[in-house]
């Protein structure tokens, strides 16, 4: 059969946000390239900067497109209370970003932020705002309510994968065979450590977090 000749098929922003969610699926963000986009569309890399400049640009849309596709919390659900306003958008804000953690690994650089998920840090400062806190440091208290948060996904994230592996781990091996007299308290632990540490704990923290930050 003759090899195909002439133009790649016509393709479009949906399609390239489609397949680059594919790619991510299968090959985490690393694996995420044009050159890799480009076989998944079945094109050539030049024809997708007619569409996204970059790979920054690329993140942006898949980032803006997760974002819309999420509900959220109405603004007639959120409590009046500031304090418990803060704990319902950052519980929503956790319960949509566990659902996709390599979005997590692109927004703890920084220097890449959805539109759409902006939603999250305005209703948070907002809260704050109203609870006495000046602007600088409402912002500030959302920053490290987003840190507390990014990090217990990712911490979280990176366990399932690794119980998903089976076998014993490094941990479990250590505190299998503390020293009961340098470290007493651990050593009774025990092998409970992995039960106890693997305990859902975020809404705990995050009260404790939210009250001392208001």
């Amino acid at each position: 059969m003759p090899a195909r000749t002439g133009r790649p098929p016509r393709i479009s922003r949906a399609d390239i946000v489609a397949a680059a969610h594919r790619v991510i699926a299968a090959d985490g963000v690393e694996g995420l390239t044009m050159r890799r986009l480009a076989r998944e569309v079945g094109s050539t890399p030049m024809a997708l900067y007619h569409h996204v400049r970059d790979k920054e640009e690329l993140l942006l849309l898949l980032l803006d497109d997760y974002a819309a596709s999420r509900p959220r919390p109405a603004e007639e659900e959120l409590p009046a209370e500031p304090r418990e306003r803060v704990v319902a958008v950052a519980t929503a804000m956790r319960e949509t970003l566990s659902g996709c953690p390599w979005v997590v690994d692109v927004l703890r650089a920084d220097d890449l932020l959805s539109v759409g998920g902006l939603w999250y840090p305005e209703k948070i400062v907002d809260a704050a705002l109203a609870a006495g806190l000046p602007l600088e440091q409402a912002v500030s208290a959302y920053r490290i309510i987003w840190h507390y948060t990014a990090g217990e996904i990712a911490g979280r994230a990176a366990a399932a994968r690794r119980r998903a592996q089976g076998g014993s781990t490094y941990r479990e091996r250590v505190f299998a065979g503390l020293d009961a007299a340098e470290f007493p308290r651990l050593a009774e632990v025990g092998r409970r450590w992995e039960e106890l540490t693997a305990q859902d704990t975020y809404d705990r923290g995050l009260r404790a977090l939210v009250t001392g930050l208001l």
